[in-house]
């Protein structure tokens, strides 16, 4: 992936000096900085939302993020924080897909966890910020994508009604136009679900699954075999569908569509043709996926401003800033240092050495130049 043109810029004069090994306080950016940075500043997601594409039909009320899973191809990385919660340019991965929910109109969400519960019930909260009301169901034992989904069966149809509802996995940055799915799963008609597809080149290494077209419009004809396309991830169905699943840990697709498929049953297709996606689930896609969206790749509803320096950061005047980057509030920048370009430096971290093509999470001090790849919250000394 190519990286935009480089625009290096020195701190501007006004900002205390750093000493080492002391988190300054009160330092402040000087007023040409802060009208750049206030810019960039992030944009809360209530306002965000006055400006939501159509919403899915009322008949449509509820979703469900899949956020229960072990991360193990993560390393450290997924041991410290459930896949869901990797931030990507500062927002955990989950909030990307709860903004693009609320933004078209479903607000009744429900998240499973196993792996680390309460980081994500402390950080993603009940919902009320983001416009939606979240409930949680926890998983001690993994149920898989499939029994995860019949276990919330009674928070996802609470009246018994049996409306559609969109599950979504919670490892997923995803631009998917939800109205569009929507619209097009009613139109389907009797279905079993509908699967968001996308043509891959590679889709065997993701569990190709066969599409075809005929007088009722898109359809699986097999998963797991031949085909051009990839799963996405998400799906709609309904809850009576889902509760003829096994009892205990299944796989939606192994036990649930692949046998209902062969058994004649019909399950329509959605193609997300246009639009942001990433998976997550290495080192690799994780770093990719931050650079693409911090280079500007375009999300219907983003959670916040995914690039830029946010107003409450304090940057030393010999600091060098080479975009693009994301410096997060309260985040400090000291002597000398040369952030980006490709950086992501997260709320609260204090960065005293050069970075590039790096991820910083949260809180973490780095000491050590160069410096490429992902520093979680603990210090890296010099």
């Amino acid at each position: 992936m190519r990286s935009p043109p480089r625009r290096r810029r020195r701190a501007t004069a006004g900002a205390r000096g750093l000493d080492r090994g002391e988190r300054p306080r009160g330092m402040r950016l000087p007023p040409g900085r802060r009208s750049r940075a206030t810019a960039g500043a992030c944009v809360s997601t209530s306002r965000s939302l006055a400006h939501a594409s159509a919403a899915v039909p009322r008949w449509v009320m509820r979703a469900m993020l899949l956020c229960a899973g072990l991360s193990t191809r993560l390393g450290r990385l997924g041991s410290e924080r459930p896949k869901p919660m990797l931030p990507v340019c500062g927002v955990p991965i989950v909030a990307y897909g709860i903004t693009n929910l609320v933004a078209h109109g479903i607000t009744e969400l429900v998240i499973n966890t196993h792996h680390r519960p309460q980081l994500i019930e402390q950080e993603i909260g009940d919902g009320r910020r983001f416009g939606a009301r979240i409930r949680y169901i926890h998983e001690p034992v993994l149920l898989g994508t499939g029994g995860g989904l019949k276990n919330a069966l009674p928070l996802l149809d609470p009246e018994g009604l049996d409306e559609p509802f969109l599950s979504i996995n919670g490892k997923l940055i995803f631009d998917l136009d939800v109205a569009a799915l929507m619209a097009a799963y009613r139109a389907a008609g009797d279905v079993l679900g509908m699967m968001v597809v996308r043509r891959v080149p590679d889709a065997r290494d993701w569990g190709a699954v066969h599409v075809e077209v005929d007088a009722r419009g898109p359809h699986v004809v097999d998963i797991l075999g031949d085909g051009e396309h990839m799963f996405c991830g998400a799906h709609v169905t309904r809850p009576s569908v889902m509760a003829r699943l096994p009892d205990g840990e299944c796989d939606s697709i192994r036990q649930g569509y692949l046998p209902w498929l062969r058994a004649g049953g019909r399950v329509a297709a959605y193609e997300h043709e246009h639009g942001y996606f990433a998976e997550h689930s290495t080192v690799e896609r994780y770093l990719a996926s931050n650079w693409a969206l911090l280079g500007g790749a375009p999300l219907r509803h983003p959670p916040t401003r995914l690039s830029g320096v946010d107003p409450t950061a304090r940057i030393h005047p010999t600091a060098m800033i080479v975009e693009p980057v994301k410096i997060g509030a309260g985040a400090v920048i000291g002597a000398g240092a040369i952030v980006g370009p490709n950086a992501v430096i997260g709320d609260g971290a204090i960065i005293r050495a050069s970075v590039a093509n790096t991820v910083v999470w949260a809180g973490a001090v780095v000491d050590t130049t160069p410096l490429e790849g992902v520093v979680t919250g603990e210090s890296v000394p010099g």
